[in-house]
């Protein structure tokens, strides 16, 4: 693995930590119209990054099927829903502000399915993230470094919220700072790992990799329809999450486009 891929894999992360040591220097709990606007604007940056920075490559790298170019793109979009509905069903998580656990009952402590549901939602970034360098290291016309960064920052602006979204409310509940912030930097370390991971299977399996970043995208969506989303709508009516989640959209389609 080259310096620049390393480096790209890592950003993602360094948001999170950023966003986890929020509890070191903030005393209250994030509001609930601060949640809602962070949700929106991480689901923003989601959609504009599944869309420009993955299905839009997937579609051109399969040109060659003329008016069936579509379809590859269609068929990962779809397996990388399924997987994270197959994960969402199977791992015991429980997302900030609801008190009904999801997935497969356990006995685990509430501050552990918190952060399990940050982690269940960090798969797909990370997949996502070493999806798009692996693209760029096996010489895709289509993925250029700066674009495969421009999607490494645009994940890192949103994991920095979500950084603080973990370690808040662990502040909250009573947890010691250095804990709080230990737990909401574990939430991102997924991020790396499965970038990671990601890279080391697709070098094998370069003509697949429209359905790769495809299945990436709908792994993306998912997030996006199923937790965000909710979350940024939930209790008083307010168009908070709205605004911010064209902000995020629009900062994502910039960066992608600028330095792609």
């Amino acid at each position: 693995m080259n310096i620049h891929v390393f480096q790209g894999i890592m950003i993602p992360f360094a948001g999170t930590l950023l966003g986890a040591a929020c509890v070191f220097f903030m005393k209250n709990k994030l509001s609930a119209s601060v949640q809602k606007g962070l949700s929106g604007f991480a689901a923003g940056v989601m959609s504009a990054a599944s869309i420009w920075s993955l299905l839009i490559p997937a579609i051109d790298q399969s040109s060659a099927l003329g008016r069936l170019s579509f379809l590859p793109a269609f068929i990962g979009f779809w397996a990388g829903i399924l997987f994270l509905l197959l994960l969402d069903e199977l791992i015991p998580h429980l997302h900030p502000g609801s008190s009904e656990p999801e997935g497969v009952k356990a006995h685990l402590k509430k501050t552990t399915m918190l952060t399990l549901a940050v982690v269940l939602h960090n798969i797909p970034e990370g997949m996502a993230v070493g999806v798009v360098f692996a693209g760029f290291v096996s010489g895709s016309r289509s993925i250029t470094l700066a674009a495969a960064l421009a999607l490494s920052i645009g994940i890192a602006i949103q994991n920095f919220p979500e950084g603080a979204i973990v370690s808040m409310p662990l502040r909250s509940a009573g947890m010691s700072k250095s804990r709080s912030f230990v737990y909401g930097a574990l939430s991102g370390i997924v991020e790396p790992a499965a970038a990671y991971i990601t890279i080391l299977l697709s070098e094998h399996l370069v003509p697949l990799m429209p359905y790769l970043l495809s299945f990436a995208a709908g792994a993306m969506m998912y997030v996006v329809v199923e937790e965000l989303v909710p979350e940024m709508a939930q209790g008083k009516h307010s168009n908070i999450g709205t605004i911010l989640f064209a902000a995020g959209f629009t900062v994502m389609m910039m960066l992608d486009i600028a330095l792609g």
